[in-house]
């Protein structure tokens, strides 16, 4: 799978894990050139509170369109230490 904004792709990896329809990248697999850490939070009943990073190509920025659970509840362990994007970043196999 591929992460492409502003045909840069910033993430790809063989393994994802899909949650809600959302493709979790390892954070090993992102171009961490491309990724700003940002302020915003916003929490999930069940994942438990999400982290952000801004994505930049060039002069352009995605603000908050990579977000991650640093610390997931139990039921979300599985995506610990992965990133899912949005916010017109496309997703692609």
């Amino acid at each position: 799978m591929k992460a492409i904004w502003n045909d840069v792709v910033v993430a790809e990896s063989a393994d994802t894990v899909v949650v809600e329809g959302n493709h979790y990248f390892p954070i090993s697999a992102l171009q961490m050139a491309h990724f700003e850490p940002s302020d915003q939070h916003t929490g999930c009943p069940w994942k438990g509170t999400a982290s952000y990073y801004h994505i930049r190509v060039g002069e352009a920025v995605n603000a908050n369109a990579a977000w991650y659970y640093p610390e997931p509840k139990p039921a979300a362990a599985h995506i610990k230490g992965r990133v899912a994007f949005w916010k017109g970043v496309k997703v692609v196999a």
